[in-house]
């Protein structure tokens, strides 16, 4: 039976991490086991207590001692994992877990090594949202196919899922939103076998926690081009 690691990071979502939880301990897919690896990124608000008091909907909770941003907490997540498979989660509501039965067949028929759940791929619902945003996403995601002849439809979908040995945690050299750059490039220069399966969104406002901003898109364009010419150890 394939492992399959949720990490989960999370800085001030008192209003949603207990929701989201719940929401992925139903989740029942034949053949798979979950491990679900939450990171509070040193919340200032009620994120952590709410954690402790349903400690029976996580493997494990991994404190921050203070704010390092998204991608700080996922390298710590990362690196109490266990799984065969990693799966991203973000701490809101705007990803459904019940999109993770989705994800993992192309994994348990086709081998493959790399999942995106792609928000643009014929979802079944998905909330209308920022217009640059979704401009910026498809720019981002033609430079990358075009860098790494791929054919992505949405790279900046949360629901990234990939066979955890293509990738040591301690090899990333990014901590902020570009990390999901970072991490992608370097599944697919490691891997052969890449899918994307529809998934639903239903995204935040800015008034309702949505946290990317428009100064993350250079540094992700940097990051993006870097990880495909970068030198790779051999594994």
């Amino acid at each position: 039976m394939p492992r399959l690691s949720i990490i989960i990071p999370a800085y001030n979502e008192e209003a949603t991490i207990l929701a989201v939880l719940e929401r992925v301990a139903e989740q029942r897919i034949a053949g798979v086991e979950l491990e679900v690896i939450v990171i509070d990124d040193g919340s200032t608000d009620r994120t952590a207590a709410l954690l402790a008091t349903r400690a029976d909907l996580y493997a494990r909770c991994i404190r921050m001692p203070r704010n390092g941003g998204k991608g700080a907490a996922v390298k710590a997540g990362l690196a109490q994992a266990s799984g065969d498979f990693v799966l991203f989660q973000d701490a809101d509501l705007e990803y459904d877990p019940v999109d993770y039965a989705r994800l993992v067949v192309p994994v348990l028929r086709h081998n493959a090594e790399v999942v995106i759940g792609s928000r643009l791929l014929a979802p079944p619902y998905a909330r209308v949202h920022y217009f640059w945003h979704k401009v910026a996403n498809r720019m981002l995601t033609l430079l990358f196919n075009v860098l790494h002849n791929t054919t992505f439809t949405d790279i900046y979908s949360c629901y990234l899922l990939y066979r955890r040995g293509l990738l040591d945690p301690a090899e990333l050299a990014t901590t902020g939103w570009q990390q999901h750059a970072e991490i992608l490039g370097l599944v697919v220069r490691r891997g052969r076998v890449y899918y994307e399966v529809p998934i639903s969104y239903s995204g935040r406002t800015y008034a309702e926690g949505k946290k990317i901003r428009a100064g993350h898109f250079w540094p992700i364009v940097a990051t993006v081009i870097w990880g495909r010419f970068r030198s790779l150890p051999r594994r």
